[in-house]
């Protein structure tokens, strides 16, 4: 996919704020609002452009705890039936199938230690082929953003 210059600085806005008006980004590079709606039609359908999202601070709904754990399966061969149960856990908002260690590595957000413990010991722990898991329990986060364009 080429981009120039002005689909640049339409990704740029957008990322900072998804919800720039078309008709201010189209008076900041010069050209009309239809123009910039093609434009991002056009990246929308190269697959640049996933989609918009709106962001919810887990800790404002008392999500305190954020936690990455590795899990150890028996065999790769029962990755896709392991996702499908970590998929039924909603407190599991990330998963990745990763070399290394561990089959996958997941992303948990809780209100508190100990339903993370409740989640690894109940949810995670026991599902079929899932050897053991290796906890590792989030600080702060210091460093979010979007790859740079």
């Amino acid at each position: 996919m080429k981009i120039d210059g002005i689909d640049k600085t339409i990704i740029r806005t957008l990322v900072k704020d998804a919800r720039t008006p078309i008709l201010s980004i189209a008076r900041e590079v010069g050209i009309s609002g239809a123009a910039i709606h093609q434009r991002l039609k056009k990246l929308e359908k190269s697959k640049l452009i996933e989609g918009y999202n709106m962001i919810i601070n887990p800790k404002s709904l008392g999500y305190t705890t954020t936690a990455f754990v590795g899990v150890y399966l028996d065999s790769s061969s029962q990755l896709s039936s392991s996702i499908k149960r970590l998929k039924e856990i909603p407190e599991v908002i990330e998963s990745h199938y990763t070399t290394g260690n561990y089959a996958i590595l997941v992303k948990i957000l809780c209100k508190d230690n100990e339903s993370l413990m409740r989640i690894l010991n109940d949810k995670i722990q026991p599902i079929k082929n899932v050897l053991r898991t290796e906890t590792f329990i989030s600080l702060d986060q210091q460093i979010k953003r979007q790859i740079n364009i």
